[in-house]
């Protein structure tokens, strides 16, 4: 009874209701029953799916973020399997362009090499191969150094020539190495033999023509009959190089009137940059043989008179 009421009903002290027992009991014929119902006729059937179908909503909320994880995990996965797919792609692609570059060096180069082996065999002047390991560091001339020295049997003043022409001569020999001293360079000349007209003429280096480096046919007069595309090779007269040698092609003629002489450019054959083989002739002068003396006999002797 709540103080201040007219109210006189019993405490809940003295309230007696069902023992604990009795519910237990009460509770399990009840589920009981529901179980055999629902098994023998369905009678919860429509009630489940009224519930399924309000819970659906929860529980797709409540699994997005389980299949977020999922495929969040799933994705990064595959986009770093992508990643290493196309790194490895990449590595094949660089491994494949560097073997197709290796492949077309290596045609390239056996195409020279095979065009300096038919050299050599045409040329009567005794030759030997070298390959060109450096460009010298000095960049007021144009040298390259070969691999072929004094050991080697390489002189002073030897030509050198590649596949197309001649490239230089050998200004220094070492035991092992030796310096060859280019066409373009600016104190370098070569007697040269224009093939079209008979005229010769000495073709001179010069290392700024063209960017590459070229050549100058001097002291030829302004009349002189030189044209374009004209081929100049060695003329033999200086005693180093063999006559017949290709040297360059006239690529322009400059005729002044102020001058007596004609400016004469010329571009050697040879690559005079980026060769790499190159063959190494015996200088001229080596190959011509000495001239026999003459045999002296004794002078007759007079015969006496009787």
């Amino acid at each position: 009874m709540a103080f201040g009421t007219l109210e006189r009903s019993a405490p809940p002290l003295f309230k007696q209701g069902l023992s604990a027992l009795s519910r237990l009991a009460v509770y399990g014929a009840l589920a009981l029953f529901l179980m055999v119902a629902d098994a023998r006729f369905q009678l919860t059937g429509p009630f489940r799916q009224a519930v399924a179908t309000a819970l659906y909503p929860l529980q797709w909320l409540m699994l997005k973020p389980v299949e977020f994880a999922r495929h969040g995990s799933s994705y990064f996965d595959s986009l770093q399997t992508a990643q290493d797919e196309l790194d490895t792609a990449r590595q094949k692609m660089a491994l494949m362009g560097q073997r197709a570059n290796q492949a077309e060096q290596l045609a390239l180069e056996n195409g020279r090499l095979r065009q300096l082996l038919a050299l050599r065999d045409r040329l009567e002047t005794p030759a030997q191969a070298a390959e060109v390991i450096y460009d010298t560091a000095d960049t007021y001339t144009r040298r390259v150094v070969i691999d072929r020295g004094q050991m080697g049997g390489v002189e002073p003043g030897a030509p050198v020539m590649d596949e197309a022409g001649v490239l230089g001569q050998v200004t220094r020999v070492f035991p092992l190495v030796s310096e060859v001293t280019l066409l373009v360079d600016r104190d370098q000349a070569i007697p040269v033999l224009n093939v079209r007209t008979g005229a010769r003429g000495v073709a001179y280096g010069d290392p700024v023509a063209g960017h590459g480096g070229g050549m100058e046919l001097r002291f030829m007069p302004a009349n002189a009959d030189v044209r374009e595309d004209d081929l100049l090779t060695t003329s033999g007269v200086d005693g180093l190089y063999p006559s017949g040698l290709p040297v360059a092609r006239v690529v322009r003629v400059e005729r002044r009137a102020d001058s007596a002489f004609a400016r004469i450019y010329c571009m050697p054959l040879a690559q005079v940059q980026g060769a790499r083989h190159v063959v190494v002739l015996k200088p001229l002068a080596d190959n011509v043989l000495p001239r026999p003396e003459p045999v002296q006999t004794a002078p007759a002797k007079r015969g006496t008179r009787k």
